[in-house]
């Protein structure tokens, strides 16, 4: 079975989820990670990918994510056809590697950006949310990327809203202030998965 010793982390971009996985694979956390499954399969469905949205989108044999990202974050529509592709074959890798951690039998982490957004996707209870507030996201994107103000914001508004994630979460880890205290909050909520 799938999925029993899961933990979702999960937040918005450019909220510090990065630096909170890295943290529990140094505690000795298993973690699949949903971004490496999706740049593997892009690359992997490039034909598709230049199909569906330009020759532009892949250049010498690799999806050109920052082409494609243009396009997606711009258009709604757009995005949902490349999550129509992609999302189930991902889920599929998750399962694959999920059902092999399971036999383990202790708590791993499957970071999942759109975790939220998947509705359901996942049949995964508790979920991990490291949260900044919203201009504090915006402002990091930014400098982060070296994008527009109008740019990060469209990709901010590709997600649902950081606080709508952070009321649905189990575990929360407020990022909105330095790395010392985002370290802090990550062994709070460390303690608190090894209890449960």
């Amino acid at each position: 079975m799938a999925f029993k010793y899961a933990v979702v982390l999960t937040g918005g971009i450019a909220t510090g989820k990065s630096t909170v996985a890295k943290f529990f694979l140094s505690e000795g956390f298993n973690i699949i990670d949903a971004d490496k499954i999706a740049h593997f399969i892009l690359d992997l469905h490039q034909d598709k990918i230049a199909e569906l949205f330009g020759q532009h989108c892949v250049v010498d044999g690799k999806v050109a994510r920052k082409e494609l990202g243009k396009l997606i974050f711009a258009n709604p529509s757009e995005k949902l056809r490349l999550e129509k592709l992609l999302h189930p074959l991902i889920f599929d890798e998750i399962e694959r590697q999920s059902i092999e951690l399971d036999t383990l039998k202790k708590r791993y982490i499957i970071d999942i950006p759109l975790f939220f957004e998947s509705k359901g996707r996942y049949p995964i209870k508790r979920s991990i949310v490291v949260y900044t507030e919203p201009n504090i996201q915006l402002q990091r994107l930014m400098l982060r990327d070296g994008s527009t103000k109008i740019e990060a914001q469209q990709r901010i508004d590709s997600q649902l809203p950081i606080d709508e994630k952070r009321d649905l979460a189990t575990y929360i880890i407020d990022n909105s202030k330095d790395l010392k205290n985002l370290h802090q909050e990550s062994i709070r909520v460390k303690e608190k998965l090894l209890l449960n």
